[in-house]
C-alpha cells in the first residue's frame, strides 16, 4: 500500500459540506484509524464537529486508478494551529510522527500533502515561516526517513482577502513564503489556490474547491515524480541528509 501523510490545519483536516461531496470511489482507499487501515469514509479527519469533505479523497481517487495501488491516507490535520504548533517536540507534531511509524509497518509512505498558514498571517509569524517550516520538514524527514519523499505545499485561497470573519489580509505573504521553500528546498512542490472558493463561512474552501485542490494536489505530485528519476532521487536525498545536518 502507497501511504500519504496530511498534515496542516483546517483547509486539510476538510470543511467541505458533506450534502455537496462529489461521489468518490473508496474501494482502494483506506484511512489509518487506531494503527488499523480501515475503508475510507467521511469525514476522514476527524478533528472536530466541524469535520468535512477533504481534498486528499479526490487526490487518492486519482492515484489508486493512475496506479491501480490501495492508498493509504495518514491524517493527522488539525484545524486553527499554527506552525509552531507543527514544530519538533510539540504535541501535534509528535502525534503525526507516531502515526506515521505505525503506517510505516504496513505501508510505505510516497508523499506528504501540507495545507497550513492561515494562522500564520500576523508579522511575527509569517516573517519566519520559510525557517521555521524548513526546520520542521527536516526534522520530519530525518525521525521518518522520508528523504526521497515529495512534499507538496498547497497555497492559501484568494477568498481570503475578502473574509470579513478574520483578518487574513497578509495571506500573500505566506504564500510566498510557501512558494520559497519550494523553489529552494529539493522534494517539495507548491499546489496553486487560483480561482479556488470559499463555502458558506468564508473560511474554509467549498467543497467543490476541495475536490478540484485534491486534482491539483495529484496532477502536480505526477508531473514533479515524472520529471525525477529514480536514480536522481537517490541523489537528491544524499543532498537533503546533509543539508538536514544544518538545519537540526
Amino acid at each position: 500500500m502507497d501511504s500519504f501523510l496530511l498534515i496542516g490545519q483546517s483547509n486539510m483536516a476538510g470543511r467541505g459540506c458533506l450534502n455537496e461531496a462529489h461521489e468518490i470511489d473508496t474501494t482502494h482507499i483506506f484511512t489509518l484509524i487506531n494503527g488499523r487501515w480501515k475503508q475510507m469514509f467521511r469525514p476522514i479527519n476527524h478533528d472536530s464537529r466541524f469535520s468535512g469533505v477533504n481534498l486528499a479523497e479526490s487526490f487518492a481517487e486519482s492515484y489508486a486508478k493512475e496506479h491501480n495501488v490501495e492508498v493509504g491516507l495518514i491524517c493527522c490535520a488539525d484545524g486553527g494551529t499554527k506552525l509552531e504548533q507543527w514544530m519538533p517536540g510539540e504535541l501535534l507534531y509528535d502525534n503525526a510522527v507516531n502515526c506515521a511509524k505505525l503506517a510505516q509497518r504496513t505501508s510505505k509512505i510516497v508523499g506528504v500533502l501540507w495545507h497550513q498558514g492561515e494562522s500564520d498571517c500576523s508579522y511575527e509569524r509569517y516573517s519566519t515561516y520559510k525557517d521555521r517550516f524548513e526546520k520542521m520538514m527536516a526534522s520530519l524527514r530525518k525521525d521518518l526517513n522520508l528523504h526521497d519523499v515529495p512534499f507538496l505545499l498547497g497555497g492559501l485561497g484568494d477568498y481570503l482577502a475578502d473574509c470579513t470573519r478574520f483578518d487574513f489580509s497578509n495571506y500573500t505573504h505566506v504564500n510566498k513564503a510557501l512558494k520559497s521553500i519550494t523553489q529552494e528546498n529539493k522534494l517539495t512542490a507548491f499546489v496553486p489556490a487560483d480561482g479556488l472558493t470559499a463555502g458558506s463561512d468564508t473560511v474554509h474552501f467549498s467543497s467543490d474547491s476541495l475536490y478540484e485542490f485534491g486534482l491539483r494536489y495529484f496532477k502536480v505530485f505526477e508531473q514533479f515524480k515524472n520529471n525525477v528519476g529514480s536514480h536522481s532521487t537517490e541523489n537528491i536525498a544524499e543532498d537533503i541528509k546533509r543539508s538536514e545536518l544544518e538545519l537540526l
